[in-house]
């Protein structure tokens, strides 16, 4: 571990984050793990699938 990360660990003990921070970055994590879990679930729709062949300019 670099002892730049340990101080940046000392000054966020002495310091701590706001609750409201907490909950924020909390609910962001929340959003993620809930659009990867509808992801996993329903699969990515064809309609997002970039095309390879175009962007080759191979055109059947």
């Amino acid at each position: 571990m670099n002892t730049r990360w340990l101080l940046r660990m000392t000054r966020w003990a002495q310091n701590p984050p706001s609750a409201g921070r907490v909950k924020f970055v909390l609910a962001i994590i929340g959003v993620c793990i809930a659009l990867y879990a509808v992801e996993r679930i329903y699969g990515w729709p064809e309609a997002l699938t970039p095309d390879k062949a175009i962007h080759r300019g191979y055109k059947p």
